[in-house]
């Protein structure tokens, strides 16, 4: 902690606070402690009960992501509210846990916004990556009538599942980019010069375009 502590600088603090993360370390710097340190199970789980943002995010680095029961890592969601320990938490340990998929069922459907918000994300990871089984018809159907009225986060996730879609399967991609169209979800967000903009139907389109070329 004390080394973390070394690590803060006001900086980082101002940008990470503008994205809701209450932290001032420089996350290559972090990354830099975690390969120091290796995986370490154990130190991982005592910093994660610091509830200090910066030692959980250390802490999702190095800790050994099957060995986490399921009741484990529901709690761990629940906890993590700050952004950035919510996505390393579903990106980084969950997604290589034996029960990914039991999780990601149960969250998809929980009344949390944010906890249903991490459903949504194995679910776009399914999409990409091990969609059968999937009800893709049916993903499209929820996300038409809930998405445009979604919490934030939910609806950034839900946003990202019908990007997903519309790029992966070419058989439901005019319905995705209508349904973009028409919900206009994230249209107007603004998009730094040579960056993809999040508006579905300008994702799609470019990530299909580049696919093809």
């Amino acid at each position: 902690m004390a080394e973390l502590a070394g690590l803060e600088d006001p900086k980082a603090r101002a940008v990470n606070e503008r994205h809701g993360d209450d932290h001032g370390v420089n996350l290559g710097k972090l990354r830099a402690l975690a390969k120091r340190l290796k995986t370490q199970h154990e130190l991982a789980c005592g910093l994660w009960e610091t509830d200090d943002t910066a030692a959980r995010l250390l802490a999702l680095l190095i800790c050994r992501p099957k060995e986490f029961g399921r009741d484990e890592l529901d709690v761990m969601l629940r906890e993590a509210r700050a952004p950035k320990v919510h996505d390393w938490l579903v990106n980084y340990v969950v997604k290589k846990n034996p029960h990914c998929e039991e999780l990601r069922l149960a969250w998809t459907a929980d009344p949390d916004p944010v906890v249903a918000s991490a459903g949504w994300a194995l679910t776009t990871e399914r999409v990409a990556k091990k969609p059968e089984g999937l009800d893709l018809a049916g993903l499209l159907d929820v996300i038409e009538a809930e998405m445009k009225d979604a919490p934030d986060r939910l609806q950034w996730a839900m946003n990202h599942c019908l990007a997903r879609i519309g790029i992966e399967r070419p058989e439901l991609r005019d319905r995705a980019i209508d349904i973009g169209e028409r919900l206009e979800v994230l249209k107007d967000y603004p998009t730094s010069p040579g960056c993809t903009s999040p508006y579905a139907p300008v994702w799609i389109d470019e990530m299909v375009r580049r696919q093809q070329s």
